[in-house]
């Protein structure tokens, strides 16, 4: 599974499944939007994620399965069964990885194949990217001062070899941030051009809270749907949200309209029912929060970012009531599959161009096939969500 059909599905309702595996990781990267750490030991009951998992069907699954943390590679063995339980479903599973394993792995001696030299990625890691359908990492500034560039481009190498798709989330401070420049060029010697990226800027979330700059909104983005309301997410204490931001994610309670449930109590048919059925969840993707207010809180006071405006639908049932009278029975389901397919149809350069860093958009897609992407405004709409936003 490459990157770019993985980003194409983000639009589509239940289409993906955001798994969060553990709060943990060896990293202590200054812009985590999960403030993760070594200490850090919240996570998900694994029997609960199994239970879950085990719960797809190949009548009613999703179509990808994101692991995702803190650092997932923490725990191997889960990764791999939860990805063999989901194929013998029919989902594919993607895996996002801060690397530590391959700054451990550049220090050891262990031979590789046929001469190679010492390998990076430990044999317990490599056996569970064996078992899922890709593998992405992530490489910035601030990865780079905790696990070496040429670490991970080696690293990267033995799981590509291994055949296991790949690709890398590179996180920038915009648009004209040297390193973006810097990496994307050494990307592509390293790898001739086959191996693609998500490039996204740094949120003022989590770790970067104190000290990232400004979400920046284009002039056309309050009208637009939201994609981030698509994919469900399992948080770290088994809450299965609506959303991925962080502010989501992290506090509790969480908005009602955006909990779909508990890994404790729940399944999937019945989260990627509520997930469907959600009249407001409906016009949310459909419209955006910000159109969905004008239409039915035209006197709420000014206007917040959409992130902000989705969350404070909590507290106002005014809402609630609108798109229940709006947007319930089948005519709300065609709208939202439409606006759904609409969106997918653009393809994933359109939507990197709208949530992530804009001019590097046709990064996802290999080198051979970025010149014959459309030629689409380069005007974005940044919401304070997850590194992960797209994986």
């Amino acid at each position: 599974m490459e990157l770019a059909e993985l980003i194409g599905l983000r639009p589509v309702p239940a289409a993906g499944l955001l798994l969060t595996l553990t709060r943990r990781c060896p990293l202590r990267c200054a812009h985590c939007s999960t403030g993760s750490a070594p200490e850090t030991r919240e996570r998900p009951e694994p029997g609960l994620l199994r239970r879950f998992v085990g719960s797809f069907g190949p009548a009613d699954r999703p179509e990808v399965m994101m692991l995702t943390g803190g650092e997932p590679l923490l725990l191997p063995r889960l990764v791999a069964d939860l990805s063999a339980s989901a194929r013998a479903a029919g989902t594919r599973t993607a895996v996002l990885s801060g690397m530590f394993f391959a700054r451990a792995g550049a220090t050891r001696s262990r031979p590789g194949p046929s001469g190679s030299g010492s390998r990076v990625v430990p044999a317990s890691v490599l056996r569970a990217l064996t078992a899922v359908d890709h593998f992405s990492a992530s490489l910035d500034v601030h990865h780079e001062r905790e696990v070496p560039r040429s670490a991970v481009f080696r690293a990267l190498r033995e799981i590509r070899e291994a055949g296991t798709a790949v690709s890398l989330h590179l996180t920038g401070d915009g648009p004209d941030d040297p390193y973006l420049a810097d990496v994307t060029r050494a990307i592509d010697r390293e790898f001739d051009g086959t191996v693609p990226a998500l490039v996204n800027e740094v949120r003022a979330v989590g770790r970067a809270a104190s000290w990232a700059g400004p979400v920046r909104y284009a002039a056309a983005a309050p009208s637009a749907p939201c994609a981030m309301a698509a994919w469900p997410v399992v948080a770290f204490d088994g809450t299965v949200l609506a959303c991925c931001n962080q502010d989501v994610v992290d506090r509790r309670p969480a908005p009602a309209h955006l909990t779909l449930g508990h890994l404790a109590d729940d399944d999937w048919a019945s989260v990627r029912a509520r997930t469907l059925g959600s009249p407001l969840l409906r016009l949310v993707r459909a419209m955006g929060a910000p159109a969905l207010r004008e239409r039915y809180l035209p006197d709420a006071g000014p206007a917040a970012s959409p992130c902000a405006e989705c969350r404070g639908f909590a507290d106002r049932p005014e809402a609630t009531a609108g798109a229940a009278a709006g947007a319930s029975g089948a005519a709300g389901a065609l709208l939202d599959l439409t606006v759904a397919r609409r969106r997918a149809d653009l393809g994933p350069v359109e939507l990197v161009r709208h949530y992530g860093c804009a001019p590097y958009a046709p990064w996802v897609l290999p080198r051979a096939s970025r010149t014959t992407a459309p030629g689409l405004p380069r005007t974005s709409a940044k919401g304070p969500t997850t590194a992960e936003v797209f994986l």
